[in-house]
């Protein structure tokens, strides 16, 4: 029971605490922003060396050749999952694919046996080499990037940010909205530090910078 009573004092001490006036502001010394402004050739070529780095597969692409870096990406696919607001959905059913809509919702077996997921982000962090979703309807629901084994993001220059705050800033204007952070393939060194990829996630992710 001393653990117990010990706890309890801390927390009754806390509150207490609490109650005496408004909390001291706290200040936040690291940055908050970057010289390097977002969707800059800088930017761009930060993010394009950490996502390498954790072994994802880079591509550039404008809008007129959007259509052949997925035609090449998806040639032995066979099958692709697209959110329900995914723009390009009639570029996808066009190329020689089964095009699979998440409307109603497809079961975790189906996005299993999906050989691709293509979808939209929300923020990219050049200097950690990390994409954010955030669940909109170009990205869809978080399983969508998560069973599937390869996932096909394409995200827009403008949407490359240097810092972590700046992507927080982006993703703060809709704090309800879901997140996954994504830094690489899915993979793991827990056992006997050999590395798996494909444990967690899509063993294969392959970002196209569009712009």
């Amino acid at each position: 029971m001393e653990a117990r009573e010990a706890i309890l004092a801390r927390v009754h001490d806390a509150l207490a605490r609490s109650q005496q006036g408004p909390a001291p502001e706290v200040v936040r010394a690291y940055r908050a922003s970057s010289d390097v402004a977002p969707g800059s050739p800088e930017a761009l070529e930060l993010l394009t060396d950490r996502l390498v780095d954790y072994r994802a597969r880079v591509h550039t692409a404008d809008e007129a050749g959007l259509p052949q870096v997925l035609a090449g990406l998806l040639a032995a696919a066979g099958s692709v999952v697209v959110p329900p607001g995914l723009p390009w959905t009639g570029l996808l059913e066009s190329l020689d694919v089964e095009v699979l809509g998440d409307t109603p919702p497809l079961g975790n077996t189906e996005l299993d046996r999906a050989g691709a997921v293509v979808t939209a982000a929300r923020v990219a962090i050049a200097e950690t080499g990390t994409i954010v979703l955030d669940g909109q309807p170009d990205q869809g629901r978080r399983a969508l990037s998560l069973v599937p084994d390869h996932h096909v993001c394409v995200l827009r220059r403008d949407q490359v940010v240097a810092t972590v705050p700046e992507a927080v800033a982006v993703l703060g204007r809709h704090p309800e909205r879901p997140q996954t952070w994504i830094a690489g393939p899915s993979a793991t060194s827990d056992i006997e530090l050999v590395r798996v990829e494909g444990v967690h996630g899509p063993r294969t992710l392959d970002v196209v910078i569009l712009g």
